[in-house]
């Protein structure tokens, strides 16, 4: 019989106290569920670690994380500010402040997962959407680190006034469609602009390549030409005398002259009469 009360005791003890673990990477809430006492954070008793006892009918345990979460959500859309719309797809990875876990638990009574899909992702919705608005498409697109830095320091402030602390946050920006190929027809012609002025460029220096060639070799003619006329102008003036006396001796009838008129047209007769 006593051993029945004993363990009939224990069975009774164990129905009314539970016991949980809440590991190094977690922090765990305790709290009571039915009460909604302002004094108490609405039943919550505390943040806990390691082993915890607790009166499972009246009691419970929550757990959050407090590494670091990583998060990719489905595409969503938002408007330019002139009613364009881009395609926005965001990955964040954020971390639970430990200091404020009690006060995202009372705020929300949600698990992270629950979070994420709500709250967080409102969040970075408004902060797009918000950002967005102030962005006309072509601004939006020439200035894109602007606009994720705004978006990012948005999302920062109202993520972290609730106690998410975000510790990296990327997105992929898609514009429409139209805008997209506006975007490669100008990109299109900007390279054919190039690839003709570079063209030009290319024609520019051949011409200018031809031309100093041309000079080469016209100043190498003309300093050929100089020196075979100073040649010539040599030679002629070395043989002038010599081309007169063959000129007057092929016209010479075999008459001496009496008279001799210059001392440069004396010749020894005696050379060519034999006399």
């Amino acid at each position: 019989m006593k051993k029945k009360n004993l363990l009939l005791g224990m069975m009774v003890v164990f129905s009314f106290t539970s016991c949980t673990v809440v590991d190094s990477g977690e922090i765990g809430i305790k709290f009571h569920k039915w009460s909604s006492s302002k004094e108490d954070y609405g039943g919550v008793e505390g943040t806990c670690k390691g082993w915890v006892f607790y009166n499972p009918i009246t009691t419970s345990v929550f757990t959050y994380p407090t590494y670091i979460q990583r998060k990719n959500y489905e595409p969503f859309n938002v408007n330019a500010k002139d009613a364009s719309t881009f395609q926005m797809d965001p990955t964040i990875a954020y971390r639970i402040e430990p200091e404020k876990a009690t006060q995202i638990f009372v705020k929300y009574r949600k698990g992270i997962e629950d979070l994420e899909s709500g709250y967080i992702r409102t969040c970075i919705y408004e902060a797009y959407r918000t950002c967005a608005n102030k962005y006309t498409s072509d601004s939006l697109m020439s200035s894109r680190a602007n606009f994720e830095s705004d978006v990012r320091r948005r999302l920062e402030n109202s993520l972290q006034a609730e106690g998410f602390i975000v510790e990296e946050f990327t997105s992929q920006i898609t514009p429409p469609e139209s805008l997209a190929q506006m975007i490669n027809e100008k990109n299109a012609a900007v390279q054919s602009a190039l690839k003709a002025a570079n063209k030009v460029k290319e024609a520019e220096a051949n011409a200018k390549i031809a031309i100093a060639e041309a000079q080469g070799s016209a100043d190498a003619m003309k300093i050929k030409a100089d020196a075979e006329a100073y040649y010539n102008r040599t030679i002629a003036a070395s043989l002038s005398p010599l081309i007169i006396q063959e000129d007057w001796i092929e016209k010479w009838d075999g008459t001496v002259p009496t008279v001799v008129g210059s001392s440069n047209m004396m010749f020894d007769m005696s050379k060519f009469t034999g006399k």
